[in-house]
């Protein structure tokens, strides 16, 4: 297993039956005998407001990190996705979104499996044009979230 996923795996059991959790970002890299800028990577790509955290951060004093839960009602949820997706949507950002709503249980499988291959390279495989893939798959993905409201 990657450090990463032992930090994010860490952190995440971290938050038991809490929804907010403050770090040290030193104390934090001591423990996993790191720098303190592998702390920061964990944070920035998996404890993103697309995944439904909220992070705030201040440097100096070891570096204070605070990680907030976002809880929210299932149309809340995906009220946040749809407002978090501008016009163009990759592969991989839309599978974490659809993983996110899953885990929080704003969708089930069928309607997360449904979404991802309907936005799915396989899918979108006639579009030869990267960059209209994405504005393409974009619009898909919002209109299919739109109809779980």
């Amino acid at each position: 297993m990657k450090m990463s996923d032992v930090i994010e795996n860490f952190i995440r059991e971290l938050f038991d039956d809490e929804n907010s959790i403050e770090l040290k970002r030193n104390e934090l890299a001591g423990y996993f005998n790191c720098v303190p800028s592998q702390i920061n990577y964990v944070i920035q790509t998996r404890f993103t407001t697309e995944r439904g955290y909220i992070v705030e951060s201040r440097r100096g004093g070891g570096g204070h990190i605070k990680i907030t839960r976002v809880a929210m009602n299932r149309n809340d949820g995906i009220r946040h996705i749809l407002s978090s997706v501008g016009d163009s949507l990759d592969v991989m950002t839309a599978e974490a979104l659809v993983k996110t709503l899953y885990v929080n249980e704003t969708l089930n499988e069928e309607q997360s499996k449904l979404i991802l291959n309907a936005c799915s390279n396989n899918s979108l495989s006639p579009i030869a044009d990267g960059a209209l893939k994405n504005r393409v798959r974009a619009s898909i993905f919002k209109n299919l979230l739109l109809m779980f409201i």
